[in-house]
């Protein structure tokens, strides 16, 4: 159980970075950079990917996966950030938690698989959860409103299709702390280049606070894979721990450290994202 606390620390820990980043004025696109270049120290320091890279198949889908993967990892950070400067943690945690959504349908409509029906209840609940934390107080500006969700739902539409993604390079046999290194390796070159090709002017801080965002990403990713180590037998424990215990802290800390404003009907739809994911992974015993 603590490699899962741990996982979930470091979760909303890097929302909360991303957050005191925003307000400090620091750069999140550099910030990006340089964290893909420590997450790829990290990776080849303590998962030893390179004893995988050769059994790694390069084949054009997986080659296409790998590239998908290395465009939308960087740009999800960089609107993760713009979502929590906005929108706050509360929500964006929310939001990229909701997500699951996403590989859910994905599995019924792409995959094949059979629709259960506490799976659809939570289909359903999940998507009214998302319509509430969206919800947008009446004395807020349009404009400013429309631009937060705007910024959610590219956070819950980009971490979605990245766990597809992540199950689909899965499904093909590639390793995973391989596809891992290759993936932070082409994402972290692909923001360079974008950076470079703007001229940017590099800062320190903004470089060190990359590196602690790269350390963060990284342990988040370490802790996840040692808690479903720990949980072998008990996969669905760590997923609904996981995402339910993200929504849980990220509503603490926006609310008590960040003093987010949070309507209502935003906080019901974080409750209403629990019975959700309550229903996705363990409805079942409720069906029987």
């Amino acid at each position: 159980m603590l490699f899962l606390i741990c996982s979930i620390l470091a979760s909303v820990s890097v929302a909360a970075l991303l957050k005191v980043a925003r307000q400090r004025g620091l750069s999140i696109e550099q910030m990006v950079a340089s964290n893909y270049v420590i997450a790829t120290i990290l990776t080849i320091a303590f998962l030893q990917p390179q004893t995988q890279l050769g059994s790694l198949n390069f084949s054009g889908s997986q080659i296409a996966l790998f590239v998908a993967l290395g465009v939308l990892l960087p740009t999800i950070f960089i609107a993760m950030g713009r979502s929590v400067a906005v929108a706050g943690i509360v929500k964006s945690d929310a939001a990229q938690r909701l997500s699951l959504f996403l590989p859910v349908l994905a599995a019924f409509t792409i995959f094949g698989e059979t629709i259960l029906p506490h799976r659809l209840v939570g289909l359903i609940l999940a998507i009214f959860a998302l319509l509430l934390v969206l919800h947008k107080p009446q004395n807020n500006t349009a404009t400013s409103e429309q631009g937060a969700a705007k910024w959610l739902l590219a956070v819950w539409l980009g971490y979605g299709v990245i766990d597809i993604l992540f199950k689909q390079l899965s499904k093909q046999g590639a390793a995973f702390s391989g596809s891992l290194l290759v993936v932070f390796v082409l994402a972290g070159a692909l923001m360079f280049a974008y950076l470079l090709s703007k001229n940017t002017l590099w800062h320190k801080n903004n470089l060190l606070a990359g590196a602690l965002l790269g350390c963060l990403n990284f342990m988040n990713i370490l802790f996840y894979i040692k808690a479903h180590q720990a949980f072998k037998d008990s996969p669905t424990l760590v997923f609904a721990g996981m995402n339910m215990g993200v929504i849980v802290l990220g509503t603490l800390v926006g609310g008590l450290a960040f003093h987010e404003k949070v309507n209502k009907l935003n906080y019901l739809g974080v409750i209403l994202a629990l019975f959700a994911i309550v229903m996705l992974y363990f409805g079942q015993i409720l069906f029987q």
